[in-house]
């Protein structure tokens, strides 16, 4: 510890024997106590002890200032791979669904058997004149010398019973070259309404983005796999239509660039004032330092600053593997980058403290912290029980919440639930005729 602290710590401590010269048994353990009390303090009070610049504080401005410029350029590296995609998929579903508009996508369904056929052949021939009717750079997904091909498959109860059994029949269309004339009937499908489930549609597309160009990155080859649904599972006599896609992101060619990044951090110095304290305690008192009494050493500050550099430094590596286009886990690195970053931040909130209001304000935050924590726990509490209450009591009634309920837990052959939504359906109707009771004729004792 340097002289100037030293004087500092005596001249502040009102504790210290007023003998100028204390006696040697003394000394041992009045310097002890100087560095304990030095360690404790907060950076303000360290400051004016040390008259030392605060060289900590300045690299963290420094890691802030690197951290947060690399977190907005993949932002923006992001931002443009989630564009590219949501695009795709808007532009997918005007090229193979029939008639689509962008406000009909949560109403977009069929009501006649000839309309189901003749959107899923409208998919079909799509998908065979791709090369001739797409403005983008979309192709077929080849494997090996073959393209892959577009699966058309069927799931219905296997008799005309509703039973737990369900088949499922599939066919496939490859893709012909240009030259081939296209044919004039490409189904050969054959639906059974009455014990019909689903239709779904599958095929494989691959696009490339040269946007990325722009940032200096290696161009991103995107491969869709696109599934279009026909919904029939609640045989209501309307069939839902939905287009939907899985997007893989790999390398376009197999360009080889290297790249290493390091970082290392340090604990030693608390453990090594921890492992003094110990040993202190136990040669000069023979008491055995308790458990709790150590962890009064743990400063949770340097343990936040080094959960930020562990998050930060595995989000640049996950960040220059996906620029080397070995993998593509954007969502993943958000997550790493974007945690780092605001811990960065937060743990510059340590450095306040060496202004004394806001250093009286850090002392309060930290005394208030767990019970913070706890009230927070409660309120989460309290705020769960009352979303599950309005989910079951109100989500019936909202047609996106309904859809969404009938997914996570539906049978198809429960007679209840066919008698709700008829209860609900009359109930609407009621209200828009002015009537007060509903025709309850065929609902099992149910009141409005």
């Amino acid at each position: 510890m340097d002289d100037c602290s030293e004087t500092y710590l005596c001249v502040n401590d009102s504790n210290m024997s007023s003998d100028t010269n204390p006696r040697p048994e003394h000394e041992e353990l009045e310097k002890f106590r100087r560095k304990l009390k030095y360690f404790f303090m907060n950076p303000r009070d360290k400051y004016k002890a040390r008259r030392k610049k605060p060289w900590k504080l300045m690299l963290q401005i420094i890691k802030i200032a690197v951290v947060t410029a690399q977190l907005v350029w993949f932002g923006l590296s992001n931002q443009m791979v989630v564009q590219f995609k949501e695009e795709n998929l808007m532009t997918f579903r005007h090229l193979f669904l029939m008639n689509f508009t962008d406000a009909s996508s949560d109403s977009y369904a069929v009501y006649t058997q000839r309309d189901v056929y003749t959107h899923i052949s409208y998919a079909v021939q799509q998908f065979l004149m791709l090369p001739n009717t797409t403005v983008g750079n979309h192709e077929y997904q080849r494997e090996g010398d073959v393209y892959t091909p577009l699966t058309v498959c069927q799931q219905f109860y296997s008799n005309g019973s509703i039973t737990a059994r369900v088949d499922e029949e599939c066919f496939k269309i490859y893709p012909m070259v240009s030259s081939s004339p296209l044919p004039s009937h490409p189904l050969n499908l054959t639906l059974n309404f009455e014990r019909l489930l689903s239709v779904i549609v599958k095929f494989t597309l691959k696009a490339i983005n040269l946007q990325t160009v722009q940032h200096h990155e290696l161009p991103d080859c995107y491969v869709f796999n696109i599934m279009i649904g026909f919904d029939n599972r609640p045989q209501s006599g309307r069939i839902k239509i939905d287009l939907d896609n899985d997007v893989d992101i790999s390398k376009c060619r197999d360009w080889t660039l290297t790249g290493a990044s390091g970082r290392w951090s340090f604990f030693s110095f608390m453990m090594f004032i921890v492992q003094e304290y110990v040993k202190f305690f136990s040669s000069s008192y023979g008491k055995r330092v308790s458990l709790s009494d150590r962890m009064e050493f743990i400063n949770g500050w340097f343990i936040l600053i080094i959960i930020s550099d562990v998050l930060t430094i595995t989000g640049s590596v996950l960040k220059i593997i996906i620029q080397l286009k070995a993998v593509a886990s954007y969502d993943l690195c958000s997550i790493l980058l974007g945690t780092g970053t605001m811990f960065v931040w937060i743990g510059v909130l340590r450095y306040v403290g060496y202004l004394n209001k806001y250093n009286i304000l850090i002392i309060t935050l930290r005394a208030s912290l767990p019970n913070v924590i706890r009230f927070t726990c409660c309120a989460a509490m309290i705020y769960l029980g009352y979303c599950f209450c309005g989910w079951i009591v109100l989500g019936p009634y909202h047609s996106k919440a309904s859809h969404s309920l009938s997914y996570i837990h539906y049978d198809h052959r429960s007679e209840p639930v066919s008698d709700l939504q008829m209860f609900i359906t009359q109930c609407k109707e009621s209200k828009r005729e002015h009537r007060h009771t509903p025709d309850l004729r065929h609902v099992r004792k149910i009141d409005c």
